[in-house]
């Protein structure tokens, strides 16, 4: 195991551009277009907030770790880079994820636990066999080429909160950010700690009375021409940024001091703000409804 983030195979082998994430899917698509035509999906990321709950859900049911759930959210956003989602028992997939993601994270699940609670969730999608959960686990691991350390942002955020001044309320945003950035494709195109970073800079500008959304798209385009800050606070310390204007202000200013890619941040930043407009068109309802027709209509549920 990789315990640096930047010796490992999340870094050398999982990490893209968009450019080539669009290329990878692209590619899957062009292999069966009248697949393609015949089952039409809504937005990947409505898609992945579906994704997201159904596994929350059933890692409830079981009583999982965080972690591990993030882990398992990370294998299934990696396995249909190489796998049209077409062509899978989603369900199956995502039950497959958690069990595979408790071993590694050193909180293994029964399978026949699994099993039965999945079937429990989804009485029509998972075979009453654990053999076939046991060879979709074989699949996953092979088609991430056994590759399956996954570095979460969690730890970065938790180092950063003593050296930001962080309070109980932004450490509890910025961890629900990180949360969020898992039905995106940030696990798959920047570094951990860039993503807790941009969850710490949504924390202090995402509150209600700071106007929102709208409130944080102007600080991330603030925040991209950051250059040269005063070194007054830094000087001072984060514990002498008392009010929020104050705190956001360091944090611009300790981040420009920095080795971070200030760019990297502004984009995974506007790559959330993203999301969470896009959110307010999720329907459950429908995204079941698409999911299922293709499952049942191909015989992927047997």
């Amino acid at each position: 195991m990789a315990a640096n983030y930047w010796a490992s195979t999340q870094r050398l082998h999982w990490n893209f551009t968009k450019a080539e994430l669009n290329e990878m899917r692209q590619a899957l698509e062009d292999e069966d277009r009248i697949v393609l035509q015949q089952y039409p999906l809504p937005d990947r990321r409505l898609l992945s907030i579906f994704f997201n709950q159904q596994l929350a859900k059933l890692g409830k049911r079981m009583s999982v770790r965080q972690q591990a759930l993030a882990t398992a959210q990370v294998y299934i956003r990696r396995f249909y880079t190489k796998v049209d989602v077409r062509n899978t028992n989603v369900y199956l997939i995502l039950a497959t994820a958690l069990y595979l993601a408790c071993k590694m994270e050193e909180s293994p699940q029964y399978i026949r636990m699994v099993v039965s609670e999945a079937r429990n969730m989804w009485p029509d999608f998972i075979p009453s066999d654990v053999s076939k959960l046991g060879e979709c686990e074989f699949y996953l691991i092979s088609e991430m080429n056994s590759q399956l350390i996954v570095h979460h942002p969690y730890r970065t955020l938790q180092e950063l909160q003593g050296r930001l001044n962080l309070g109980q309320d932004d450490i509890s945003l910025a961890w629900s950010v990180i949360n969020d950035h898992y039905l995106t494709d940030l696990p798959l195109l920047v570094a951990p700690h860039v993503v807790a970073i941009a969850a710490i800079f949504l924390s202090l500008t995402l509150k209600p009375n700071h106007g929102g959304l709208q409130a944080a798209t102007n600080a991330a385009a603030a925040l991209a021409n950051a250059a040269q800050p005063s070194k007054q606070l830094l000087q001072t310390g984060a514990s002498s940024a008392n009010t929020p204007q104050d705190r956001v202000q360091y944090f611009v200013q300790w981040l420009a001091e920095g080795e971070v890619d200030i760019q990297a941040v502004v984009d995974s930043t506007q790559e959330l703000i993203s999301l969470y407009d896009v959110w307010e068109q999720y329907s459950e309802k429908t995204c079941k409804e698409q999911v299922s027709r293709f499952v049942k209509a191909r015989g992927l549920d047997k």
